[in-house]
């Protein structure tokens, strides 16, 4: 397939999950500024299409990124406080709202391995683990679905795990990574390192 067929086909999986698209409607209302959906509610929703099974299986979060260049902890803070009280209760504790302008400050100490300043949201998704990883949406005014995939679709549908080339990631944290989203999705192929 194409990359546009790809991208049609995603668009099309996602809009057939109701709690996704209901996460994408009420993010689109907060108007964050360059914000996405992005990671686990992106390519679990994907692969439980493709394995048949219901649509939110196996997801633990709805990852929100966005991108202001104020980078204090409080104006962070402010915008993760909106979003969970524009959720309902179960859903609101899902829903993990992220300021992308400041994942540097925090990223080496948790992750182990430098993290330089981003410029943009869609940035943030060409630094992600791997590329299956590494999509994210928005639910634009009109109501189209716009799609941000630095590393191209091909992965996500073929459900494989493999280092993203453009990071030097800690294998033993890949190896861990790959191993939680197998136990979900057994039908996913992770690629020796």
């Amino acid at each position: 397939m194409s990359s546009g067929e790809l991208e049609a086909r995603l668009v099309r999986i996602l809009r057939d999950s109701p709690t996704l698209v209901q996460v994408l409607t009420v993010v689109r209302g907060l108007e964050l500024p360059d914000w996405r959906i992005a990671s686990g509610a992106v390519y679990q929703t994907v692969w439980n299409n493709l394995t048949g099974r219901q649509p939110d299986y196996g997801i633990k979060d709805y990852d929100v990124l966005y991108f202001d260049p104020d980078t204090s902890w409080n104006a962070e803070d402010v915008l993760i406080r909106r979003a969970a009280a524009a959720f309902p209760p179960g859903l609101s504790e899902l829903v993990e709202v992220r300021n992308q302008a400041r994942v540097h400050l925090w990223f080496e100490q948790k992750f182990g391995e430098p993290y330089s300043p981003l410029s943009c949201t869609d940035e943030a998704l060409g630094r992600f683990v791997t590329p299956a990883f590494a999509v994210g949406v928005r639910l634009e005014a009109d109501d189209r679905i716009s799609v941000a995939a630095p590393l191209g679709l091909e992965d996500l549908f073929a459900m494989r795990l493999r280092l993203n080339p453009n990071r030097t990631i800690n294998p033993a944290g890949f190896a861990r990574t790959a191993a939680s989203v197998r136990a979900r999705w057994p039908e996913a192929f992770a690629q020796e390192f």
